[in-house]
């Protein structure tokens, strides 16, 4: 009976610990807009996929793991970089919440890289995001090492937005409008 009760309490206990180690879509800070990038498939789970606003590097994904990037409204361009680039153009609203799917594509020497807006409409594909947000914490970065990583790659990035510029009358980019932002009680 004792060993019964103390399992019990051990569970209740363990499972109020998990859910205050679960983090969860947050909101941005007044005015501003916050997008989740979100990779939950494990598949080239050891390569790593490098992400940029405008010309800027904020990020790496490796696996199954999110990234909660905050900016101000308006229109952006988010890319990311493998052996391929993939962009995606957006255009956001202050204090909502944008979920992007990175897709892993099979490449020829290496996995490429894919970016999926959705909506809440898209019901398989937001669940599958919002189980790993709720699970786990964002992957975050110091300061100094994307400031680093901003420096060895300004070339780089000068380059691929060059590219950009020279393709983006020919060809359609994705685009995160304003209207894909996640009701706040989907989110809980």
């Amino acid at each position: 009976m004792k060993k019964r009760l103390l399992f019990t309490l051990l569970l209740a206990v363990l499972s109020g610990f998990s859910s205050l180690l679960a983090q969860g879509f947050t909101p941005p800070a007044e005015g501003n807009a916050v997008v989740y990038f979100v990779r939950f498939t494990i598949y080239g789970k050891p390569m790593a996929f490098e992400f940029f606003h405008n010309d800027t590097y904020f990020a790496e994904l490796k696996g199954k793991q999110y990234l909660r990037y905050e900016c101000e409204p308006g229109e952006h361009i988010f890319w990311a970089s493998t052996e391929n680039k993939e962009f995606m153009t957006a255009e956001l609203a202050a204090n909502q919440i944008y979920v992007v799917v990175v897709d892993v594509i099979t490449g020829f020497w290496k996995p490429h890289v894919g970016l999926s807006p959705i909506s809440y409409e898209d019901t398989e594909r937001f669940e599958r995001a919002k189980e790993l947000v709720d699970r786990q914490e964002p992957e975050t970065f110091k300061e100094s090492d994307i400031e680093k990583n901003n420096n060895k790659m300004e070339k780089f990035i000068a380059k691929e937005l060059a590219n950009y510029e020279e393709k983006k009358g020919d060809k359609d980019f994705r685009h995160l409008s304003a209207d894909m932002a996640i009701p706040a009680d989907a989110l809980k």
